[in-house]
């Protein structure tokens, strides 16, 4: 169950956190899988935000074979409320959170749609989308804009066999969230990855690769009565809240 032998797929932020382990198991499903990154060493090297980067960057995914599967996972985060939100630093998360998923999903539907054979979309959203973090201002914002954008693809070309969903994560243990203790907590990292870790109902972060899992039977044909949802993997924040 759950295979992708012979789906060709594209994953963007696919470097580093969350995106690097849906690459991994990804593959280790069988798929065959292109990533788009700012990173140097990724398969295709491109900022999302660009149109012309984006298309470049589908145009070689699809050099070998039709595209199967698209995996937004590209995203950056921001600390902060409205009142210390910059113009700036709401335009430079919107351009990365909101329009990367909306040019990378628009170059995949077209080219789902030209082939015919339909394809799978999954965008890493966030729980932010549905409910109230404090300090989470931007952030939010582009995630319920995600959201909105899954749940809109998925009506709008469920004739045409192209799924598309999402998955909610709560607070998991990537890189960023090491930077952040480091940055902001210099000699109190361990306690405070503690109190962020007790702040999830089951009482830790989540695992970048737990996110993959959910993914990956998101992309698979066991997934195929799926559109338009959005899945929370949370820890139980969102049921007990």
């Amino acid at each position: 169950m759950f295979r992708l032998d012979h789906k060709h797929a594209l994953v963007t932020g696919g470097a580093s956190g969350i995106g690097a382990a849906v690459v991994d198991t990804l593959r280790a499903q069988g798929a065959v899988v292109r990533v788009l990154d700012l990173d140097d060493r990724a398969d295709l090297p491109g900022d999302v935000t660009d149109p012309d980067v984006v298309a470049r960057a589908f145009a070689r995914a699809e050099a070998e074979a039709p595209l199967d599967i698209l995996v937004c996972s590209a995203g950056i985060g921001f600390v902060g409320d409205i009142l210390n939100t910059s113009p700036e630093d709401f335009d430079r998360l919107m351009a990365v959170n909101a329009r990367g998923v909306f040019l990378c999903c628009q170059e995949a539907v077209r080219r789902m749609t030209a082939h015919g054979r339909g394809g799978c979309i999954v965008n890493i959203c966030s729980i932010a989308a549905e409910t109230a973090l404090a300090e989470r201002f931007a952030y939010s914002a582009t995630k319920g804009a995600v959201l909105a954008m899954t749940r809109s693809i998925a009506k709008d070309f469920i004739g045409r066999a192209i799924r598309c969903n999402c998955v909610c994560p709560a607070r998991v243990h990537t890189p960023f969230v090491d930077a952040y203790l480091a940055r902001n907590y210099p000699g109190r990292e361990a306690e405070v990855f503690a109190e962020l870790s007790a702040a999830q109902p089951i009482g830790r972060m989540g695992r970048p690769d737990e996110v993959a899992a959910l993914v990956a039977y998101l992309c698979s044909d066991e997934a195929a009565f799926i559109t338009g949802a959005a899945y929370d993997i949370d820890g139980g924040v969102m049921a007990m809240r």
